[in-house]
């Protein structure tokens, strides 16, 4: 059975590149499902900044959860 991650993913980009990023809460099997389930909401989040997502996902906070758990966005806030 595979585990399953409550991710807690901290993205900012800082000014005056931009001001953009937001806070995740992901449950996701991996690093790369919860990169795809970020990455895949309508209009993609601001694709120049992708790399440095990545990272931070890499680097995110991650709790295991029980395995039965949807994989998805639970809360998100984003700039």
């Amino acid at each position: 059975m595979n585990k399953k991650f409550l991710y807690i993913v901290d993205h900012y980009v800082p000014f005056p590149q931009s001001e953009y990023g937001g806070l995740w809460n992901v449950i996701a099997q991996d690093d790369d499902e919860c990169f795809d389930l970020i990455t895949a909401e309508e209009g993609g989040f601001y694709q120049n900044y992708y790399n440095r997502l990545k990272e931070n996902v890499i680097k995110a906070r991650r709790l295991e959860i029980d395995c039965n758990e949807e994989s998805g966005i639970v809360e998100e806030f984003i700039t």
